[in-house]
């Protein structure tokens, strides 16, 4: 089964990490989600929301024009 990618490019903090909650919550536990963003603070703000949040992020992935981030929910 292939992961699901959550598209949050565009949007700038608060807003990824918030939007990150509200679609992991609604996830399964173990469930895993791709997270597409263009906020540079991104790469600081989403380690930091898994550690606080319980969720385990795989991989980090520099991309043209983005940041990917596989989280697994917790």
């Amino acid at each position: 089964m292939a992961d699901d990618v959550y598209d949050l490019r565009g949007l700038n903090c608060p807003l990824p990490v918030l939007k990150a909650k509200k679609r992991l919550a609604a996830m399964a536990p173990g469930s895993r989600l791709w997270l597409e963003t263009t906020d540079p603070l991104a790469i600081i703000d989403i380690p930091a929301f898994c550690a606080e949040d319980g969720h385990r992020l795989m991989a980090t992935e520099e991309q043209p024009g983005c940041h990917r981030f596989l989280i697994e929910r917790g």
